[in-house]
C-alpha cells in the first residue's frame, strides 16, 4: 500500500511539472476574445476561444512541451450568425467563438503571441506582427527572462496600403503585413513573403520587405518579417519553469 500511494504522488508530481502556466490579461477598455491554437504535440486542457472582458484574465496549464502555439485576440465579433472566420472584423477562426483544434490559426491581420516551450532545453517565445498587426500585445513571464513587445497602436498611423480593416466608427483596427495586403501580386514568390526564390534569409532581407521599418521602428522587439529572429526571438531556460503572461493594450 505505501509502495502504491508512493507510486501515484511521483505519478501525480510528474504531471504537475508537466505542464506550465500562461495568463491571458486583457489591459484594454474593451472587450476582446483571445483564442490559442496548437501546430503540433499534445493540445492544452483550456478552450481555444473565449470572450474576455475589459481588464480580466485567466489562467490555465499548457503542456510543458507546448510547440508552436500561438494565442492572438480577436476584435469586433459577433458569433450570433454564421459562426466561423468571418464573425470578428479581424482574427476570426474557423469554429466561431471556440477555434477549431485543426484548422482555426486565425485570420489575418492578428498580432501573434507565439510559443515553443522545452524546444531542446529552452523556451522559444515572441511576438509576431508577420500575420500583420490587430491589439498591442506584450509576453511577460515572472524568471526574469526577456520581454518581447509591440505596445503601440500601429493602426491609426499605418500605410495606407495596409490600412485596416476598419470597425463601425471607420476606425482602423488592423494594419496588413505586405504579404496579406499582396503589393506585389504574387504571394507564391514574394520578397514581402518570403515565398518561392525568396525562401531563405539570404534571398528575403528585410530591405525587400515593404514597409518593414514602420512595424519595426515601432516595435523592436517583435518580429516584423519571416527572418527577423536576431531582435525578435527571445529564449528562456526551460529549467526556470517559467509562467508566462500574455497582455493585450500593455
Amino acid at each position: 500500500m505505501k509502495y502504491l500511494l508512493a507510486a501515484s504522488s511521483l505519478a501525480l508530481a510528474s504531471t504537475a511539472l508537466a505542464q506550465r502556466t500562461i495568463t491571458v490579461y486583457n489591459a484594454c477598455p474593451f472587450t476582446i476574445w483571445p483564442a490559442m491554437f496548437t501546430g503540433s504535440g499534445t493540445l492544452p486542457s483550456y478552450t481555444t476561444g473565449w470572450e474576455a472582458g475589459q481588464y480580466t484574465a485567466v489562467t490555465f496549464q499548457v503542456p510543458s512541451d507546448w510547440t508552436s502555439g500561438r494565442i492572438w485576440g480577436r476584435r469586433d465579433c459577433d458569433f450570433s450568425t454564421n459562426p466561423g472566420p468571418n464573425s470578428c472584423i479581424d482574427g476570426g477562426c474557423n469554429g466561431g467563438l471556440v477555434c477549431d483544434p485543426s484548422t482555426g490559426t486565425g485570420v489575418p491581420p492578428a498580432t501573434l503571441a507565439e510559443f515553443t516551450l522545452n524546444g531542446g532545453g529552452v523556451d522559444y517565445y515572441d511576438v509576431s506582427l508577420v500575420d500583420g498587426y490587430n491589439l498591442p500585445v506584450k509576453i511577460t513571464n515572472n524568471v526574469g527572462c526577456g520581454i518581447p513587445s509591440c505596445p503601440v497602436d500601429l493602426g491609426p498611423n499605418c500605410p495606407a496600403p495596409l490600412k485596416g480593416p476598419y470597425d463601425s466608427t471607420g476606425f482602423p483596427v488592423g494594419c496588413k503585413s505586405a504579404c496579406e495586403a499582396n503589393l506585389d501580386g504574387n504571394p507564391s514568390n514574394s520578397p514581402n513573403c518570403c515565398s518561392g526564390q525568396y525562401d531563405t534569409p539570404a534571398t528575403c532581407p528585410s530591405s525587400g520587405v515593404a514597409y518593414y521599418s514602420y512595424f519595426k521602428d515601432n516595435c523592436p522587439n517583435s518580429y516584423a518579417y519571416a527572418y527577423d529572429d536576431t531582435t525578435s526571438l527571445f529564449t528562456c531556460s526551460s529549467s526556470l519553469n517559467a509562467a508566462y503572461t500574455v497582455t493585450f493594450c500593455p
